[in-house]
């Protein structure tokens, strides 16, 4: 039996929840979530993991997980994943966007090697991770992620004041172009993709990032072309959103659950 303590339980948290509720290998003891949200979050995942505690911090509960699973968002790393790393437990991280800030990837490896032990970054929305990975250890040249989204979708981040979303009715606008570091620190709420794609390939600052509002486009559309001395690839996603959360992926959750069953599954891939 895996025990692990979940931090957060927004859209993400609950639908892994209920993906995760009927495995007899798998079993969330413990929700970590700041202090006034404790009764909500009781509430919350009472119909997946009935028998989970519901706590601010892991020394509150009590409990040593075998692993830590993050969901929550970005601050949650420095408050949660760091020092469970330094203490031995495993960690999976869902924000990968938070690794954007400096020196954060250093000091999360850090962390690891301390409690010699070690943290698996997601995959989330995105795939081909795999391939881009392996690229890297032959020579990268070029890696650019093209993000689309409908116009309105870019509600509420500075695309908002740069643009009249509502009157973008024809053609795609480009909102940013830049690195990934400058994506992530511009559009935090949309740098997963970028930022995984960064780590598993040229790095933070040499991966380029277009964000485009597409009134043609009805999901997140996101798209990947890398070349190398490995070849070249290029990849296009189309994601249907989460339907708690239209702004994130249902990929994640699906790519959350997937790496919390290949910790005890005996074949993995």
């Amino acid at each position: 039996m895996l025990k692990i303590a979940m931090v957060g339980c927004g859209a993400i948290g609950v639908a892994a929840l209920e993906l995760l509720a009927n495995r007899p290998d798998v079993s969330v003891v413990t929700v970590l979530v700041p202090a006034p949200h404790l009764d909500d979050a009781r509430q919350r995942i009472r119909p997946w993991a009935p028998h989970a505690t519901v706590h601010g911090s892991l020394d509150a509960a009590h409990t040593r997980p075998d692993l830590l699973v993050e969901c929550a968002g970005h601050g949650a790393i420095i408050e949660h994943v760091l020092p469970a790393l330094r203490a031995g437990i495993p960690c999976i991280v869902a924000s990968v966007g938070a690794l954007a800030a400096p020196g954060l990837v250093e000091e999360l490896e850090q962390a690891a090697l301390t409690g010699a032990t070690r943290v698996h970054l997601l995959s989330g929305a995105i795939g081909a991770i795999d391939a881009l990975a392996a690229a890297r250890h032959g020579g990268l040249d070029e890696v650019v992620y093209t993000g689309r989204k409908p116009p309105l979708a870019w509600s509420g981040t500075p695309a908002d004041a740069q643009f009249d979303l509502k009157s973008l009715s024809t053609g795609a606008t480009v909102i940013f172009e830049g690195t990934a570091r400058q994506a992530a620190a511009t559009y935090p709420k949309n740098a997963n993709v970028a930022a995984t794609l960064a780590l598993a390939g040229l790095g933070l600052d040499n991966t380029r990032v277009r964000l485009l509002a597409d009134p043609g486009v009805q999901d997140n559309v996101h798209h990947v072309h890398a070349r190398g001395a490995f070849g070249e690839f290029e990849l296009t996603m189309r994601g249907k959103p989460l339907a708690a959360n239209p702004k994130t992926s249902s990929l994640t959750v699906y790519s959350l659950v997937r790496a919390i069953c290949n910790a005890v599954e005996p074949v993995v891939i």
